[in-house]
């Protein structure tokens, strides 16, 4: 995608029984290849894709509170045998009496909230039966069909808020789980370039020793022939003494770094694997206003703020409501009945209607309603200005970053020419020392500016590649190939 043609990769992924490492079959891995592993096994990336899937739950969870709900409660088999005290009507003396009875009720309901007002409706089935058995008498009470509603006047209409906030974060948390997976990108591209570069080093260290022993058994010839000096042989004796040093420590550093990107990708066969470095670099340069288009588009940036604002909406309404007079208009109607058998309780049903009114008015709160809803405007001020700020700094920040990005072509441009100079210029320089005409001195410069090059492109190729993944996960947008980057939500929902 971002390499030469002509490098063909092959590779490999077996997963294990348990489904907790991968086996990479390969030879030579690129960096979208290391990208797609880590974005499918990592740690990371599965706790991304758990934290996006309690998300939808959650919100699920809502969206089934706003649907009918069938519920069924009741008592059964409550036995009571104890004394009650019973007071007698006409002179008001209080006896106890032996009670032993015992009661059964089941409720059937059809209940649903109302979110544009915070009422709540419910259609109802109850049936009772009482036992006494101390008269051998059974009761029965029915209410066939009955329909309530209850409708807060004044209160705080929280569903109806839930309703606003839910969905918000819900596009949130779909836009979190994709920027984390573009936070395993960058991850696995910092990973990458490290081992590239204990990987080119240890090459070069490879190459440095061999160069040192050819060079050091043409000395000691050179020395018997007397057209070289003692002194430049033990400095050459020296340098291949520190080249094999070199070699040992490279090769741990190296081991080391391989450990921890795999470790990371969760691969566990790597021995024979080598990374290839993209040294091809694409030619992309982007537009700031095109960049903060699409960042504004894409990612949560808009939706976190919007969702901060509901929230301190939210709390300013909630303080108004608890302000001032409160009413709850309650009703019911329907229908019911009393008899001694249960086809008595559903013979001739009656009438039965309830409607109340229940109200309640502080007189004297010491201005704490008041004084909470000043708290809440002050909140909400507050929080406005600070998200406007925030929002500029978003901006210069994108701003900063599309600058910087558009230099890294020419930079990495450079840093390859610097290095293709720096090894042809070595080159010459071993070939000046084999005929005497330099130092060991200078082969030690021209080898140390050519191991520098090196590692100044590979960090130069790290720090372009860094940076478009940091625009690519501001704006959820692949500017090599102009599209968005989506996930398929549902199959990762049905797959779990």
């Amino acid at each position: 995608m971002f390499y030469h043609p002509k490098r063909k990769i092959r590779y490999l992924i077996v997963t294990t029984l348990m489904g907790c490492s991968v086996a990479v079959s390969a030879q030579r891995l690129t960096l979208p290849d290391a990208i797609r592993i880590a974005q499918e096994h990592s740690y990371d990336a599965q706790l991304a894709r758990f934290s996006f899937l309690a998300s939808y739950w959650t919100y699920r969870s809502f969206k089934a509170e706003l649907l009918p709900s069938v519920n069924l409660n009741g008592g059964l088999a409550n036995f009571d045998h104890s004394l009650v005290a019973v007071r007698n009507y006409e002179d008001g003396q209080v006896a106890y009496v032996n009670n032993n009875s015992m009661t059964n009720h089941l409720t059937l309901s059809l209940d649903q909230q109302i979110a544009a007002t915070g009422g709540r409706v419910s259609l109802q089935s109850y049936l009772y039966r009482l036992d006494q058995f101390s008269y051998d008498e059974k009761t029965y009470n029915s209410q066939p069909l009955r329909v309530s509603y209850t409708q807060p006047l004044r209160s705080f209409n929280a569903l109806k808020w839930e309703k606003k906030t839910a969905p918000v974060e819900y596009q949130i948390a779909q836009k979190d789980y994709l920027t984390a997976m573009q936070d395993v990108t960058l991850r696995v591209t910092g990973l990458f370039f490290s081992v590239l570069s204990a990987q080119s080093a240890y090459k070069q260290s490879l190459a440095t020793l061999q160069d040192r022993e050819a060079l050091f058994g043409m000395a000691q010839k050179r020395l018997e022939l007397g057209t070289t000096t003692k002194s430049e042989v033990l400095q050459l004796e020296l340098s291949l003494l520190n080249a094999r040093v070199a070699v040992n420590r490279e090769k741990l550093e190296l081991d080391d770094r391989m450990y921890q990107f795999f470790s990371y990708l969760r691969v566990t066969d790597y021995e024979t694997a080598e990374l290839i470095p993209p040294y091809v670099v694409p030619e992309v340069l982007l537009n700031a206003d095109d960049v903060l288009q699409k960042a504004i588009a894409n990612s949560s940036h808009t939706l976190e703020q919007r969702q901060q604002m509901l929230e301190v909406e939210k709390a300013l309404a909630q303080a108004k409501s608890g302000k001032g007079l409160q009413l709850t208009l309650s009703g019911e109607v329907g229908f019911s009945q009393t008899g001694s058998s249960f086809s008595d309780a559903y013979r001739r049903l009656r009438d039965n209607e309830i409607v109340g009114l229940t109200l309640s008015l502080p007189i004297f709160d010491w201005g704490v309603s008041r004084g909470r809803v000043k708290m809440a405007e002050a909140r909400m001020e507050v929080t406005r200005t600070r998200l406007e700020q925030a929002h500029l700094d978003y901006v210069q920040d994108l701003r900063k970053k599309v600058l910087q990005f558009n230099t890294q072509p020419v930079q990495c441009r450079d840093a390859l020419r610097a290095q293709e100079i720096a090894e042809e210029r070595y080159g010459i320089t071993r070939r000046r020392f084999e005929t005497g005409a330099v130092s060991v001195t200078d082969l030690n410069t021209a080898q140390q500016e050519m191991e520098s090059a090196k590692s100044q492109y590979i960090s130069q190729l790290q720090t372009f590649w860094t940076d478009y993944y940091t625009l690519q996960k501001s704006t959820l947008h692949d500017w090599i190939h102009g599209t968005d980057i989506e996930v398929n939500f549902k199959e990762m929902i049905n797959d779990k």
